[in-house]
């Protein structure tokens, strides 16, 4: 998805002046504390921050008063108005110049956590955007959608895994209000996907991180009308909420208890947790056991089952000895290659031929995920290019793309309790170009796996929005699967 606050639909008539329909540039809701900073400039002049209101859900801030609001969330489908005072109101059709520069830092995605009672260091979101616009009163239209596509093959009791999505894969179009919750859903269905359905709770719940009463009522209607089965719940913990400190234990503890029963009021018999600490668990241990939920713990693109951090928490999970605990197995850990998806996406934030080539270089060498950031940041700065240009990438092309061995996965199998299926492109062969699936497929299946294999196609991290129909991708990765795993059962009978 476009990594930016505005787009060419923003800007709107305001009796003030004029108005800025802002989009969140990122694909999970944030607390408005997690806005750093903005800087806007019309028709080539500063405009000052004594002129620019954030309007969000009826209510009005000022600039310097955004970063006090962490109990405010700005819900990812939710387009507050950056209001400017003016002169003279702009005029429907006017066209003018506008440039807005902005910084986010992504809560729940913590480099470093704090020292002396201080905040940590968080994940950081650069965006620019220049554009010229042409004042408008509504929205774009959505574009219509592909719906002439074959129905599936049905499961069959030999199928080693049922297959899902999670709804995390139509982030861009659920971002742009191309679908309400039901229109999703009744989207999945249309092309025969699932039945298993995964949620980011911070994506998807308005209310977050409690689910509402009116939430489960809209849930278990879609639920019921589709024959839909609840797999993962993916649960966030959002240590940087507050701009002055992390959070404390106890706070991590009453967050995550929340969605614990938020998690239980929807359905779900899995939590995809996000934090290990031994404490922590020591204490929601108890909680997932009154729910009957168990715990799973994502290991993700850099690391692996092996990498040192996943062996302090199989240390843990050996230590509290629950068969509650285990792992979600996410495929961004073990890709052969860089996605296409990402390349295109990075090429066109800048990056000529020699610097794709040297990206891929450095991503495939065995430095940690932090040297290799820096390495890659270093040589863009050597040619006077700044990183700030390709926004969150110059992190996110490190720790979003690994490199490790799929037979890796073995070593805990038993304890892997669900798959994210990560994919980014689906080729014309009916391959992820980036991803061994019919390997992936063997390893699992020789390994005794039997759970959810849910889809999750990340590309709408670098796939500019309208690029592709991420839900048809994912029934093609369908196929894929199906294919992989059919083509074992004669041997694995």
């Amino acid at each position: 998805m476009p990594n930016g606050l505005i787009h060419d639909d923003s800007l709107r008539l305001h009796p003030d002046g004029l108005a800025l329909s802002l989009t969140i540039p990122w694909y999970r809701s944030l607390w408005l504390s997690s806005v750093t900073s903005l800087a806007l400039t019309i028709d080539g002049d500063e405009i000052s921050d004594e002129d620019i209101r954030f309007e969000l859900d009826g209510v009005s801030y000022t600039l310097d008063e955004i970063p006090e609001q962490s109990e405010t969330l700005w819900f990812l489908q939710q387009h507050p108005l950056l209001v400017v005072r003016r002169a003279v109101p702009v005029a429907l059709g006017e066209s003018h110049d506008v440039t807005l520069v902005g910084q986010l830092r992504l809560p729940y995605m913590q480099i470093a956590p704090g020292t002396d009672a201080g905040p940590g260091m968080y994940v950081p979101n650069f965006v620019r955007d220049v554009r010229t616009l042409t004042v408008t009163d509504r929205d774009a239209a959505a574009p219509a959608l592909v719906s002439e596509v074959p129905p599936p093959p049905p499961a069959t009791e030999e199928d080693p895994f049922a297959l899902g999505l999670t709804l995390y894969s139509a982030s861009a179009e659920f971002r742009a209000g191309w679908y309400d919750f039901d229109g999703l859903l009744d989207r999945v269905a249309e092309l025969g996907i699932g039945p298993g359905i995964e949620i980011v709770a911070s994506q998807v719940v308005p209310t977050y991180p409690v689910v509402s009463d009116e939430f489960v009522r809209t849930w278990r209607a879609a639920f019921d009308r589709h024959g839909f089965d609840e797999s993962s719940f993916g649960a966030n913990l959002d240590m940087g909420r507050r701009r002055d400190r992390d959070m404390t234990p106890d706070e991590e503890f009453e967050f995550s208890e929340l969605m614990f029963h938020g998690a239980r009021k929807l359905g779900f018999p899995l939590v995809r947790i996000q934090s290990a600490k031994p404490e922590l668990l020591r204490r929601l241990l108890p909680i997932a056991e009154d729910l009957e939920l168990k715990l799973a713990y994502e290991i993700h693109a850099p690391m692996g089952p092996n990498s040192e951090p996943i062996m302090k928490v199989r240390e843990t999970y050996a230590e509290l000895d629950s068969p509650l605990l285990g792992f979600v197995a996410d495929f961004s850990s073990t890709m052969h290659s860089m996605s296409p998806t990402l390349l295109r996406g990075v090429q066109r934030a800048g990056l000529d031929d020699e610097a794709l080539d040297r990206l891929q270089a450095i991503w495939a060498t065995d430095a940690t995920m932090q040297e290799r950031q820096q390495e890659f940041i270093g040589y863009l700065k050597s040619r006077d290019f700044d990183p700030g240009r390709l926004g969150s990438f110059a992190h996110l092309a490190f720790n979003m793309h690994g490199h490790v061995a799929p037979e890796e996965w073995a070593d805990i199998m038993p304890q892997i309790l669900h798959v994210h299926a990560k994919f980014y492109d689906i080729d014309e062969n009916g391959q992820e170009p980036a991803i061994d699936y019919p390997e992936l497929v063997r390893v699992f299946v020789e390994g005794g796996y039997r759970g959810y294999w849910s889809s999750e196609w990340e590309g709408h991290a670098f796939a500019e929005l309208g690029e592709v129909d991420p839900l048809v991708l994912v029934r093609r990765q369908h196929d894929l699967i199906r294919a992989a795993m059919r083509s074992l059962q004669p041997t694995s009978a």
